[in-house]
Parts: C-alpha cells; sequence; structure tokens
C-alpha cells in the first residue's frame, strides 16, 4: 500500500514470485469510471472507491491459499473494509517522500495515474502506523531489500514463509 509512485507493483510482483501466489494488481480492478477520472487528472471519491475496494475484498476472497494484492489503500477505513474481506490481511506501507512520488509518476507517462493527483494521494493518506499487522517501510530502498524485509516481517509476524 502507498501512494502513486512508491513501487507498490515491482514490490508486489517480486513477492507473489517468492511466495509462488497469484499477483492481483489493484488497479486491473478499477472500473472505467475510475479509469476516466484518473485520467482527466480528478481525484477518487470514497464513493468512487467503495466498489472498487469491494471487488478487490473479493479477489482476496477467491484465493484462500494467499494472493498479493497492490492498492493504495490510503485511508484506515479502506483497509478495514479490506481486512473484512480477509481476515489477517497484512499490510506493507512503502513510504515516499512528495518530491520523490512526484518524480516516480511524471517519469511514467503512459500510466493510469498522472502526476498531478499526486497531491491528493497525500491529503488522502492516513498513516498506518501502529495499526496491526502493518510494516512501514522505505520505499527509496532497492528491491531486492525490500522484498527480503517483507519476507522475514511474514516469517515473523505471519509465520508464512
Amino acid at each position: 500500500m502507498g501512494v502513486s509512485g512508491c513501487g507498490k507493483s515491482s514490490l508486489g510482483r517480486a513477492l507473489a514470485d517468492a511466495l509462488g501466489w497469484p499477483l492481483v494488481e489493484g488497479d486491473d480492478h478499477h472500473p472505467a469510471t475510475n479509469q476516466t477520472k484518473m485520467r482527466a487528472g480528478q481525484p477518487l471519491t470514497d464513493a468512487d472507491r467503495a466498489g472498487w475496494l469491494a471487488t478487490l475484498g473479493q479477489q482476496l476472497v477467491a484465493r484462500p491459499q494467499g494472493a498479493v494484492l497492490t492498492c493504495s489503500a490510503l485511508k484506515r477505513a479502506y483497509r478495514d473494509q479490506l481486512r473484512a474481506a480477509s481476515p489477517g490481511l497484512g499490510f506493507v506501507h512503502l513510504r515516499l517522500s512528495l518530491d520523490e512520488a512526484r518524480a516516480r509518476v511524471a517519469a511514467r507517462p503512459d500510466h493510469l495515474f498522472p502526476a498531478s493527483l499526486v497531491d491528493s494521494q497525500f491529503a488522502t493518506l492516513e498513516d498506518p502506523s501502529g495499526e496491526p499487522g502493518v510494516v512501514s517501510l522505505d520505499a527509496t530502498l532497492p528491491l531486492a531489500t525490500l522484498r527480503e524485509q517483507v519476507l522475514a516481517w511474514m516469517k515473523e509476524s505471519h509465520d508464512v514463509c
């Protein structure tokens, strides 16, 4: 979880490969109306995200053997909705500065999410520190380091690996 540009997709793929679990790419499940709004530079509302989060919860329920989900999950209410669908769900929060997020998103011009929306994500983000089942990591660390940190956290907190 985290703001756009933090590396959710890259880390998600690395973890899914390491664990032998399917990857559920959250952006792939946005309805067309959400995609249109984002491409137009309009931030999504809680109402826009509600159905999307329900769909992501269904994706987790359909994979009881385990899955890696990439999802911004910016607010505690969003994370709680996903937790309700999949009790015991853990979250990896990839922390990134506003300037770094802007630079990373600007470097991928063909992505669904334009750089103009980065500020709105930071405004929406509710820091998950202190919530159960959350580890926060520096998103600027090398991908291999992040993968190993998450796998170690999963082993000690969830006895998964």
